[in-house]
């Protein structure tokens, strides 16, 4: 005898385009890019080059579209891997000319603060805003540099 195919409570398109829900991405299993900065005015190791293989999670909230999503998860990493295997400065770094010198240009990232987590979560945080739809009405993203430090979950 074959199976009935079973019958579940069905959502409206009013559902869909009033009720909000969050997406998590890189939760439970990070989105991992290496990049790497420096903080020019720091008094510290930080002002010298170095790098950090970075965990990052995004939490996108809105409604959901057509497709039956809030967002479409490769439009969060497409944004993420633009940084991969990039050096982030602040402007008016010196090793901005020295790359471009070498004709590595196109792997700097030119921020307008210094690229610390909690900078660097904000800044992505608003290329996330450019990239996806109306739909959303908020966005963190948590920056993950070690083990003991991360930036972004807000209170």
């Amino acid at each position: 005898m074959p199976q009935r195919a079973l019958d579940e409570p069905t959502i409206s398109s009013q559902d869909l385009t009033e009720t909000e829900r969050t997406l998590h991405v890189g939760r439970d299993r990070p989105i991992r890019i290496s990049a790497g900065h420096r903080i020019l005015h720091h008094d510290g190791k930080c002002s010298r080059p170095h790098g950090h293989n970075y965990a990052i999670s995004v939490a996108v909230t809105g409604t959901l579209t057509e497709e039956g999503w809030v967002v479409d998860k490769g439009d969060i990493t497409e944004v993420l891997s633009n940084w991969d295997h990039r050096f982030l400065v602040e402007r008016g770094d010196p090793l901005i000319e020295a790359f471009e010198g070498s004709r590595d240009g196109d792997a700097v990232v030119v921020l307008d603060q210094p690229p610390t987590a909690e900078v660097m979560g904000l800044v992505l945080e608003r290329r996330l805003e450019d990239a996806l739809p109306e739909s959303v009405s908020d966005i963190v993203v948590e920056v993950r540099e070690t083990g003991e430090l991360a930036a972004g979950e807000r209170l």
